[in-house]
């Protein structure tokens, strides 16, 4: 973890005593305070976590999660409650000048009352700088990523086999939840979206009553959680036998995915990539049906701080773990998305998910 302290303090420009990460309570919790202290158990609510130039790290912790914590390389303090917190803050932190703060990662009441503790204090935004080396992911990283990937791929295998006429689509996200955890993930990634008939057409529904009938699209987007590292997938298929218009969406999809594979390299821009994908099926007969970013980055968080999006001005590196989902949507009839992960590489792409992409009919 040190490593990561030190290459945040490198690319800092600006003098910085101290950087502060400070968590709210769930669901306001920084990613970042897990980034730097590898911890991969409790929540941290109201936590604190302070990065010094030197690469030591303090951490802030109610009596409740001391046990959690000592797994970190860190100085540990433990409060008994919020007094007892404010005056830890102002013994470690009150001489200091220049704080460092993740502006994205802090609440608004937080980031106030971190100004009242400490108010000869300088803070200064460095929430760029958590950005910038959080999408570059090292080795432990990857491990865990593509562990979460491959358990995505095993649970798509089993829950092909359990599709069968009127079930639900809360059935089969239940059933993927189950399985993700019985496989070795520590939760789903982010809700389970499935969804059939023309419910498809709905890039971000979840789940509901509707049931499965001969001749719809199904489509399933769903990931792992492993050690606080995330998947993220998506298939669509068709239960039954695809007609013309099913097919030719299908098809459109694949192209434009395999479009933005091609485009993916080393100092590629991230708008390139979605350009690639867009403008291919703005060419086709679902012009305009393409009704979202190309993609994301991965890791501690599904949506990791930037996008294949037509604004996005981030230059590709090796190592980079991304999203590539083209989708065509069509409400009233259906929708298809196909999503894998990829890892940037030297010379592309590595796919670290590697279920079918071609076109199932069950």
């Amino acid at each position: 973890m040190k490593k990561r302290v030190k290459k945040i303090f490198n690319i800092i420009e600006k003098d910085v005593d101290v950087i502060l990460i400070k968590n709210s309570v769930y669901p306001f919790i920084d990613d970042n305070f897990f980034y730097v202290t590898g911890l991969e158990k409790g929540i941290f609510e109201e936590s604190m976590v302070a990065l010094h130039p030197d690469c030591t790290i303090d951490l802030l912790v109610p009596e409740l999660e001391l046990e959690s914590a000592r797994k970190a390389n860190a100085t540990l303090n433990a409060y008994k409650d919020k007094e007892d917190r404010e005056r830890i803050i102002k013994a470690k932190f009150s001489s200091l000048k220049n704080i460092g703060v993740n502006y994205s990662g802090i609440s608004h009441r937080d980031f106030c009352k971190l100004t009242d503790i400490l108010p000869q204090s300088t803070f200064i935004d460095v929430s760029k700088e958590f950005l910038k080396i959080r999408l570059v992911k090292d080795e432990l990283e990857l491990q865990h990523i593509k562990k979460a990937c491959a358990i995505t791929d095993t649970v798509m295998r089993k829950i092909l086999d359990m599709l069968h006429e009127g079930m639900c689509e809360y059935e089969i996200a239940a059933e993927i939840d189950y399985l993700l955890q019985k496989l070795g993930a520590e939760k789903p990634a982010f809700e389970t979206i499935s969804s059939f008939n023309k419910n498809t057409a709905e890039p971000h529904y979840s789940h509901g009553k509707n049931r499965l009938q001969k001749g719809d699209f199904a489509l399933f987007d769903f990931g792992a959680s492993v050690r606080k590292y995330n998947s993220d997938m998506t298939r669509t298929i068709v239960f039954g036998k695809a007609d013309k218009k099913q097919r030719d969406m299908y098809e459109t999809v694949v192209d434009a995915q395999q479009k933005g594979f091609d485009a993916i390299k080393p100092d590629a821009k991230t708008s390139e990539v979605h350009s690639a994908v867009s403008s291919y099926i703005d060419k086709t007969k679902f012009k305009g049906r393409f009704i979202h970013s190309t993609g994301h980055s991965l890791g501690l968080a599904v949506h990791d701080g930037a996008r294949f999006s037509p604004d996005s001005t981030v230059h590709l590196k090796e190592n980079m773990v991304f999203t590539v989902e083209p989708g065509v949507y069509v409400p009233g009839f259906g929708g298809v998305r196909i999503e894998d992960d990829i890892r940037v590489t030297k010379d592309g792409i590595e796919l670290l998910t590697t279920s079918p992409r071609a076109l199932l009919e069950i």
